[in-house]
This record gives structure tokens, sequence and C-alpha cells, in this order.
């Protein structure tokens, strides 16, 4: 039965097989959609649910939009492992296939354009935490995080910083901290072994700091050239990578 096509993400036409029996969002098998040179990963979901009204009635259950992400999550990291994917905000849904084609055809240039920049390329996440909590960032730390972003970028073609939006972690034996640094680095594929090499040895010069390494992912945060603001960033559902990512927010996009 026809229904709304939920949009993962949006790659070249590849060769290499996805994840046997790979589901999606409410469970649905994920398929591919061509049009033009590009490639939509798609699901058909329950209209019930994702129509426009019931769509938007749901994102306000935290539960709901929470199982969504991570089920988004999936099939894009799926995506990573054999494509470079342009992931897509949680939640994008078109109510059928012409108007799924309609969105490749109106913003095709926009998405070969982020996909000629992000080829060969996955996204490594660092936060580095405080265990304490002083007033400001202590002079210590501010030169450790000066220093660990800049020797980063050297093998990075681009970076973000994200708002430490879960400021708090919890550590060993119930020890608390604060985010100090929340950064995104877009890294060829090529670089990526010297660029986790380095942080594992920069850690050593961390000290009364924590810095945590995650991915690589797909690049969720540079899913556009300048992505000052929060949508495209992928830090909203929690603070660790797990649930990082850009489309994470999983706010209400309906594609008519």
């Amino acid at each position: 039965m026809a229904g709304p096509r939920y949009v993962y993400a949006v790659c070249r036409p590849f060769r290499a097989a996805l994840q046997a029996q790979l589901t999606g969002v409410a469970g649905a098998p994920v398929g591919l959609l061509g049009h033009h040179g590009l490639v939509a990963v798609v699901s058909t979901v329950p209209e019930r649910d994702f129509a426009e009204e019931p769509l938007h009635a749901h994102l306000a259950d935290p539960q709901w939009r929470a199982a969504v992400v991570r089920a988004h999550r999936g099939v894009v990291d799926a995506l990573t492992a054999v494509t470079t994917p342009l992931p897509l905000r949680a939640a994008t849904v078109c109510p059928d296939d012409s108007a799924l084609r309609l969105m490749l055809e109106t913003h095709g240039a926009a998405f070969t354009r982020a996909l000629d920049r992000l080829e060969g390329r996955v996204e490594w996440n660092v936060n580095v935490y405080t265990e304490r909590q002083p007033a400001g960032m202590s002079e210590e730390a501010e030169s450790f995080v000066t220093r660990l972003h800049g020797l980063l970028s050297r093998y990075a073609d681009e970076s973000r910083f994200h708002d430490p939006q879960d400021s708090m972690f919890f550590g060993a034996a119930g020890r608390t901290g604060h985010t100090v640094l929340n950064a995104s680095y877009l890294v060829s594929r090529a670089d990526s072994e010297q660029f986790v090499e380095l942080v594992d040895r920069l850690k050593g010069d961390a000290s009364g700091l924590r810095v945590e390494l995650t991915g690589p992912w797909a690049a969720y945060s540079f899913t556009r050239e300048n992505d000052d603001d929060d949508e495209g960033g992928e830090n909203g559902e929690s603070a660790r990578a797990a649930e990082f990512a850009g489309a994470q927010k999983a706010k209400r996009t309906w594609v008519s």
C-alpha cells in the first residue's frame, strides 16, 4: 500500500549492497528512489503517524521522537559503510513519490554541491570535559582546548563548534563535570587514522580534563556550507555521539 515517504538521506548511485533486511523508521524496509543522478534513501511509513498533522503531534512526544532519531541514525550509519550520504533532518517526509522527485529536482543542485564537498569524508566529534565546575574555563583548560583544536584542524577540511547542550556528564564514582569543548571535524577517510592517533596522544596532556572522541559518522554537522544554526548540528538528543546526529533534533519537515 502506498504511503508517505520517509527520507533519510540523499546520495549518488552506488553499487555496494546495504545490510540485508535493513529496516528504518517504524520498522519499514529501506529502499532507493533515483532521479537525475541522485538517489533518495527512503521508507514507506504509515499515513496515520506520518501525515503532516499526526507527525506534528507525535514529535511533541520525546520518546517517540527519540525512537525516530535512532532508526534514522541506524539507516544513515548503514549508508556510511557503503557510500557518502548527505543526511537529511530526522522526520523529513514526502507525501508520495511525486513530491519526493520534486524535492530532488528543486534541490538537486544544492544536494550535488554538498555531496561533492563531503565525498570521501566522515565526521568525528570531540568533547572535552572538566571534572570541576569553575566560574569560567580555567586558563589551563582554555590553553589545552585551543591547542587541541588547532592541531586537529590540520587534519580537517572543516570544523564546527556546538553549544554544550548537555553540559553535565557523570563519571566514575559519581563524579560530575562540565563541557568545555564540543566540536565536530570533517576529515577525509585517508586521514582519519592519523586524526584518531593525534587525539589519543593529546589526551595525555589534558590534566584534570576528560577527552572523548566519537565517530566516524556521516557528516551530519556539515550538510550545509555555512551551518551556523543548531538545526544542522547533531547534538540535541544526547551529549554522546551515539545519539549525536545532524538530523537528531527531529524537527518536522513535511515536503509537499
